[in-house]
């Protein structure tokens, strides 16, 4: 039998809930320091990210070399 303290996470009402979170993270402590690790976060996957080739707003491939077709050599009329 369950207590009526039990809170199963199956059983999470979201809209009458949502306020709990703010007695365990503290803002005025944690706010700065989860925006300073998720900046980092993102500059790193943002880095790796346009590190790929051919994935980033330019294209780093190497222009394609023009081809000229060989001169046909002119018969005479005859």
């Amino acid at each position: 039998m369950q207590t009526p303290f039990h809170r199963s996470p199956w059983a999470y009402d979201a809209a009458g809930q949502d306020y709990l979170i703010w007695q365990v993270i503290n803002p005025s402590t944690f706010l700065m320091p989860m925006f300073i690790a998720l900046t980092i976060l993102a500059i790193a996957v943002h880095t790796v990210a346009f590190s790929i080739p051919g994935r980033a707003w330019t294209n780093h491939k190497a222009a394609p070399v023009a081809v000229e077709a060989p001169a046909v050599a002119a018969t005479p009329a005859g």
